[in-house]
């Protein structure tokens, strides 16, 4: 089996997951297979989430729905990308660049830590 191929066992794998971050903050995992699509090449639907101690999701990785990116980009209108990031709370979500499935985990867990980083400093 590929790298690819256990990355994306690893991430089915954690399908149901709750994992408590202290502090009453934590983590939901989901991942299920999909037909493989244009929005969805990977075969995979996920939703990656931190939630705060009163259960608002903080910070997300998902491809439940369609983005555009920045207005900065030209030709933005066009460009819908599905796999995304909610930075905050009120985050409509940015285009997310899924390279496979370890790295989204890798990308996910840094942020995690990085949002963390700054709570527990407050």
């Amino acid at each position: 089996m590929g790298k690819c191929a256990t990355g994306i066992e690893t991430l089915l794998d954690l399908h149901g997951s709750v994992l408590d971050q202290g502090r009453g903050y934590w983590i939901k995992l989901e991942a299920w297979r999909v037909e493989v699509g244009k929005h969805v090449p990977q075969g995979i639907r996920y939703s990656l989430t931190l939630h705060e101690p009163y259960g608002r999701r903080i910070l997300g990785y998902d491809n439940a729905h369609a983005v555009k990116p920045p207005k900065k980009y030209k030709y933005a209108g066009r460009i819908v990308s599905y796999d995304h990031v909610h930075r905050h709370a009120t985050d409509r979500g940015v285009p997310y660049e899924f390279k496979d499935a370890e790295q989204l985990l890798t990308d996910f867990f840094a942020h995690v830590d990085r949002l963390l980083a700054e709570v527990n400093k407050s």
